[in-house]
């Protein structure tokens, strides 16, 4: 399987999926202005995976910002991961925010209590 990766922009994360060197993260801005066009190849990606994941998935969410548009597609990448871990295979959602931003961490927090996946909230020193 091909790995996918996206460079960032000043509007859109960086991605970078690959099964190979196990590395599943988004880091950096989401507010893309087409965000489902922006997201489709991802959740693509992902479905693809989803057939024949690793035993143990880590995924990690580097986000400094992100817009209501991608908290919705987000989600939908977490409801993936989440039927990955329903058919047997262990997922681990990391999910950082720094320090200083409360609407990250809050957002990683709510997203952990709707999902019943993993979380590993980490805070960083920007």
């Amino acid at each position: 399987m091909a790995a996918l990766r996206i460079e960032p922009t000043e509007d859109t994360p960086q991605v970078i999926l690959n099964r190979e060197t196990e590395q599943f993260e988004i880091s950096g801005k989401s507010l893309p202005e087409d965000v489902i066009e922006f997201y489709h190849p991802v959740l693509d990606w992902m479905l693809v995976y989803k057939k024949e994941p690793l035993n143990k998935t880590i995924f990690n969410f580097k986000l400094v910002y992100f817009n209501t548009a991608s908290s919705k597609l987000i989600l939908n990448l977490l409801m993936i991961l989440e039927e990955i871990q329903m058919n047997g295979h262990e997922v681990l959602i990391r999910w950082f925010s720094p320090v200083t931003d409360e609407d990250i961490k809050e957002a990683g927090e709510e997203y952990g209590d709707m999902m019943k996946l993993k979380f590993e909230h980490i805070s960083y020193d920007e």
